[in-house]
């Protein structure tokens, strides 16, 4: 959370100074110092790779002013996510010293990690395995803690996580033929080894079927878009197992607006597995040039002009 609420409200490649807020830092660090100066993109990768709780409070200060407010922003999120057992006290985790700390659970937290990888720039730190930064103190090379990603080419992210209450905790995500997961475990000893066999188990029981193909997308039109171009921004996917495949069901479903202009979502493409609903993207309309039909006379007319 403390990732997505940087990269969607925070310019990253804003250096920042390290201040006195390091000195509230605590647990696993990246051992920045006071005064050192490095770009919140860089803070991130700290964050990401090396848990860093010191790059959290640096991050929560340059980013919103404090912690409180930092909070603050994180559960705005949350609450726009869809995450309805979550709170967040800080950005770095931990649990304070009067006993507070962060509270989630597994599917929300699986729901913040779906809706932050459909960030690139999330993307791209959330599966680094390594990274480089020169500072005008130092120069780090962090190794991402998450030994998945270092050992196996479907998983596509990762975050390693530990706390008095908690215990280990881990979300990664994976993608193969078009199936793209996210696993999440709560105080589990064994979790490395736990996320590859559900890797493994949905990989071999479930298979990727493409339900709607982009290039090839059409819907029956009412008279509003007739003249236009109805498209998907990607190929929809959905995993079933070989008996749920015959179960697919899929909707379109038109606005009835006349105002539209070129790229509005106009519509919806509904999945349903018997009635349960599986995947719900948008229909957008590409306005087509309209060309000025004009009689022979009015050709004529305008060739003479000429």
């Amino acid at each position: 959370m403390t990732a997505i609420v940087t990269i969607e409200y925070a310019d990253l490649d804003k250096i920042v100074e390290v201040g006195d807020e390091i000195l509230e830092a605590y647990g696993s660090a990246i051992y920045i110092e006071l005064g050192e100066k490095l770009t919140l993109r860089d803070l991130l990768y700290g964050l990401m790779l090396r848990s860093g709780n010191d790059a959290a409070v640096v991050i929560a200060k340059n980013v919103a002013g404090s912690m409180d407010n930092f909070a603050m922003m994180m559960n705005e999120m949350a609450s726009k996510i869809g995450m309805k057992n979550t709170y967040f006290y800080n950005a770095h985790g931990l649990e304070e010293d009067d006993g507070s700390g962060n509270t989630s659970t597994a599917y929300d937290m699986a729901l913040l990690t779906k809706y932050a990888m459909t960030n690139s720039e999330f993307r791209k730190i959330f599966g680094t395995r390594k990274y480089t930064v020169k500072t005008n103190y130092k120069t780090y090379t962090w190794i991402s803690k998450n030994k998945l990603v270092h050992n196996y080419d479907f998983i596509t992210g990762g975050k390693t996580g530990f706390t008095e209450k908690a215990r280990r905790t881990l979300v990664t995500t994976g993608s193969n033929n078009n199936i793209n997961l996210v696993v999440v475990t709560l105080n589990d000893p064994n979790d490395f080894q736990d996320h590859l066999t559900l890797y493994e188990q949905i990989f071999r029981d479930y298979e990727a079927v493409k339900v709607i193909d982009k290039d090839k997308f059409g819907v029956k039109q009412d008279n509003v878009y007739k003249e236009d171009t109805l498209y998907v921004l990607d190929s929809i996917y959905v995993p079933v197992t070989k008996e749920e495949k015959k179960k697919l069901r899929i909707e379109y479903e038109l606005y009835k607006n006349n105002t539209y202009i070129d790229g509005d979502r106009v519509g919806n493409v509904i999945v349903y597995l018997d009635d349960e609903l599986l995947r719900k993207e948008g229909i957008y309309v590409m306005v087509q040039e309209k060309t000025e039909k004009l009689s022979w006379w009015e050709r004529l007319l305008r060739w003479i002009k000429w």
